[in-house]
């Protein structure tokens, strides 16, 4: 989970945070919704295409997720926690859209842009990027055809959860940190300690993205006890979120521009039915349960674990249903994408 980073893969994280602060930069000074995740997101895709060799060391990775997790838990207090008891509504529409999903896209996949029914299947899958890599290497399908349509389609929902929540009459131009008094040093040691603690107990049992998960319940327990009162320092905070913008631009890495054109159709009109899906479910669970329709969407948009999850934190959405959200919806595709792929006779 952490290992000492060698020396070019520090030179390439470095300049790919660069690249990323730049973005970030650039879309502040336009006021680009979420400019800290977009920003980053883009300018760092296009310097990828453009053969720009980009990435971030997995160590510094993992402790980036544990500083946003702890950042994300640190917007919880114990009122926070009373809107549990109406989340298994939640998981069982997530449930269902997430199969109706696959379903509908891979289809789309077959017949629109002659895919074979496999790579359709895990093209179309909503998430779950390194599982359905496995799969797809396993069954000696075309990866790279599946990782440019999968990479489209995070982009794409990275730019696509804005704009829509702006559509809702969400004022994204406010802080995207939480504000209040900051967190006290040693507080904040004794947080990234326990996240760290949890999240290699969560890696054991093979959970996705321990440290950031382990960051927000250590974070959310301290929080919700008042142990450990206080936000995120700002600067710290919004370091954590402009590093998982670069992250998602840095997945187009060794993508050429023309896999990227030929399977950038298919990437987009996925992303399309997937929004379009996610709308239909997303508002009527939001009315059901009582919560704002920008936060449902954000917990049932299938975009990257911890690019949803942080942008959770800039919509004011409840950090631990997003969270819970995301992960299920991990643990629905590791079932439903075997499942479809088994029942498809190989050659």
């Amino acid at each position: 989970m952490l290992a000492r980073p060698s020396l070019t893969a520090l030179r390439i994280t470095g300049q790919t945070l660069i690249i990323g602060a730049l973005g970030a930069a650039l879309a502040e000074a336009i006021n680009a919704p979420i400019a800290v995740l977009t920003g980053p997101a883009v300018l760092v895709c296009l310097a990828a295409v453009a053969g720009v060799r980009t990435g971030i060391d997995d160590t510094i990775r993992n402790l980036v997720f544990l500083l946003v997790g702890v950042s994300i838990g640190s917007g919880v207090d114990a009122s926070a926690t009373q809107a549990m008891l109406r989340w298994p509504l939640a998981f069982a529409a997530l449930g269902v859209m997430l199969w109706a999903t696959l379903w509908l896209c891979a289809q789309l996949l077959q017949r629109g842009f002659d895919m074979d029914r496999r790579s359709a299947y895990l093209a179309a899958a909503p998430g779950h990027l390194s599982f359905v890599v496995s799969l797809a290497m396993g069954l000696n399908l075309d990866s790279t055809r599946i990782i440019v349509i999968q990479s489209v389609r995070l982009l794409a929902l990275t730019l696509t959860v804005p704009a829509l929540a702006v559509a809702f009459g969400i004022d994204l131009s406010g802080p995207v940190m939480p504000t209040g008094a900051a967190l006290a040093w040693a507080h904040l040691g004794i947080l990234l300690l326990s996240g760290l603690i949890i999240g290699y107990l969560l890696d054991r049992i093979g959970l996705p993205a321990p440290l950031l998960i382990g960051g927000m319940l250590a974070s959310s327990l301290g929080h919700a006890t008042e142990i450990t009162p206080g936000v995120m320092h700002p600067w710290l905070g919004y370091a954590g979120l402009m590093a998982v913008g670069t992250l998602i631009g840095a997945r187009f890495n060794g993508i050429t521009r023309a896999s990227l054109m030929q399977s950038l159709g298919a990437g987009l009109i996925v992303t399309t039915l997937t929004v379009v899906m996610t709308l239909l479910t997303a508002l009527p669970v939001a009315y059901a349960l009582g919560f704002t329709p920008t936060h449902v969407l954000v917990a049932f948009a299938p975009g990257g674990l911890e690019t949803m999850i942080a942008m959770g934190i800039v919509l004011g959405a409840n950090p631990g249903f997003v969270a819970a959200c995301h992960v299920a919806r991990l643990l629905f595709l590791t079932i439903l994408l075997p499942a479809f792929v088994g029942r498809i006779h190989r050659p």
